[in-house]
């Protein structure tokens, strides 16, 4: 039972305007377990909240969910009956098992992630996209959506052109014999060491730019072997962090549509060409002017995203939304894309969604590529996994291959819940010791609960036949309360674009399990009341799956 909802169709009989959005969770339990603040009523009816309360109060009559309900000044307190409550949450989490929480939003939903250059390898800022788009994919599909995942290869433009031309000029037809992301991306620093030698190196990369969009042979060739290499090392990035892609876009199949959009905008007087040859729009103030092709006709990432964007709702019919999971760096560009798509009235163009995240910094500063000080994906995830195999070192002997897998999902879980426990506008300073501590608000310290609980459940079966009203301990109900809340903190998650609110959930239930077991001894308890606190066991162990789950995470049964 959704004891909100079962509130709300109680109210219902006595309030006939819209409410259901201003019913909040006290911040003392003493106030109750849901709280309706009665300001919204006070125009309309041309009296106090106070009053308000209290004539309300009067008329409500509650079922067997509810056992009182109190007028505190402006409020109305609403305490459910706890008997009932434990047993309709436990056995409703017992009784649905990974189900449990889910609902039937049926929308088709679109997520692009992570955008790729093909010049350079993925970098921690990526491994923050890749686990914020999984996550809000995730929770999408919980909710009972369809979830398209695409990505889009930025395969081409000027930041290409300096690693290729850095290469043809010193890299004396050298073969990769590292990782081929790495190794294009070396010449993508090296371009930049020069550049600061020899500044005449920019006007090189750009007519080298222009020579690719004329088709030149040469350019081309080259360009296709390393964007081959770099293509190649990039997937197996993804491989390692289970990234799975629907549908892939490349910027080189889909700028020269883009550039005739921005003609056909010209043509309907929406665009102007600039005294130097260029293409542009004058938005509003705040937008202001906005280039969408070069004075020397190259195009610009705006031109291709405008055509992706049309050629999307055009593939994937009755799409409803489509989100774009790319860094607050790009928060200009995809208010001037969506205000574009909005002009040319292409269809969809109140349907997509930037969710902009946060930088990720190192106690070094910023990660910057182009100077070579950046940490890459993967650098960074084998160290991830040599500190989780030092923390398993110091609790249990396994064999290699165990070791190997296990310290592997113990990292991926580390660096989702450090990099999704703040909210996604937030930068993150990012440290990987405080991310694979077993202990605090970490991925391990979760993965630990959850291989406490199955430890528990192991020693003891759990009978059929549980008397409910023997969980009398505050910290008992406080648990429960808590896992009452899964579903709700899911859909918000889904609705506010944001895995925070889940990953934070789960680490406060696993806060509160570990209360519960320390205060109540479950194995040695009498009997019934053993059986009674194993269904709580049972119930958190479920919860704590089906959120890891969500997040793409394995839920380890030993740690």
């Amino acid at each position: 039972m959704d004891f909100r909802e079962e509130l709300i169709k109680i109210l219902k009989k006595v309030i006939k305007e819209e409410f259901s959005g201003f019913i909040e969770i006290p911040p003392d339990k003493n106030l109750g377990d849901f709280a309706l603040p009665c300001f919204f009523l006070a125009k309309k009816l041309k009296k106090s909240p106070h009053q308000i309360a209290q004539e309300l109060k009067d008329k409500i009559k509650l079922n067997e969910a509810f056992e009182k309900i109190e007028s505190v000044g402006p409020y109305l307190n609403f305490f459910v009956n706890k008997k009932y409550f434990v047993k309709e949450v436990l056995s409703e989490i017992l009784k649905k098992k990974d189900k449990y929480g889910a609902q039937k939003q049926r929308k088709k939903v679109m997520v692009e992630s992570p955008g790729p250059n093909t010049n350079k390898p993925l970098h921690l800022g990526h491994v923050r996209n890749i686990l914020l788009a999984k996550g809000y994919c995730g929770t999408m599909r919980f909710l009972g959506n369809k979830v398209t995942q695409v990505d889009i290869i930025n395969d081409r433009g000027i930041h290409i052109m300096k690693s290729i031309l850095a290469y043809k000029k010193f890299g004396k037809n050298e073969k990769p014999k590292i990782k081929g992301d790495h190794f294009v991306g070396k010449y993508y620093i090296l371009y930049n060491k020069k550049l600061k030698e020899n500044p005449s190196l920019e006007k090189e990369a750009k007519e080298l730019l222009r020579k690719w969009e004329q088709d030149d042979k040469e350019t081309i060739k080259i360009w296709k072997l390393m964007n081959s290499w770099a293509l190649k090392g990039i997937r197996e990035t993804y491989k390692k962090f289970n990234l799975k892609i629907d549908k892939t876009y490349y910027e080189s199949e889909t700028y020269q549509a883009g550039k005739q959009m921005v003609f056909d905008g010209c043509k309907k007087g929406l665009f102007k060409e600039d005294s130097d040859g260029s293409i542009y729009i004058n938005l509003d103030k705040d937008l202001g002017k906005k280039v969408l092709l070069r004075n020397d006709g190259t195009s610009l990432y705006i031109t291709q995203d405008l055509y992706v964007a049309r050629k999307r709702f055009q593939e994937y019919k009755g799409l409803d939304l489509c989100v774009y999971v790319v860094a607050s760096e790009q928060d200009y560009h995809f208010k001037v894309l969506f205000k574009l798509l909005e002009l040319l009235k292409v269809k969809g163009a109140g349907k997509c969604y930037h969710l902009s995240y946060g930088l990720v910094n190192l106690p070094e500063g910023k990660l910057k590529s182009r100077e070579g000080t950046t940490v890459d994906a993967d650098n960074l995830l084998d160290e991830m996994i040599n500190l989780a195999k030092r923390e398993l070192d110091k609790r249990v002997k396994l064999d290699k291959v165990e070791k190997e897998k296990r310290a592997k999902e113990i990292a991926i879980s580390a660096l989702t819940f450090f990099l999704l426990k703040q909210d996604t506008f937030k930068d993150i300073l990012f440290d990987p010791n405080e991310s694979i501590s077993f202990e605090g608000d970490t991925g391990p310290y979760v993965q630990y609960t959850y291989a406490r609980a199955s430890s528990i459940l192991k020693k003891a079966k759990l009978n059929k036949k549980i008397n409910y009203n023997l969980l009398e301990e505050p910290i008992e109900y406080g648990l429960i309360k808590k896992l009452s809340l899964f579903g709700e903190i899911v859909l918000n998650s889904g609705n506010n674009y944001n895995p925070s609110f889940l990953v934070r959930y789960l680490i406060e239930l696993s806060h509160t399990f570990n209360e519960f077991y320390h205060l109540c001894n479950v194995l040695k308890s009498e009997k019934d009341l053993m059986v009674a606190r194993l269904a709580i066991v049972s119930a958190t162990k479920q919860v704590l799956s089906n959120g890891l789950k969500i997040l793409d995470l394995k839920p380890l049964e030993e740690m």
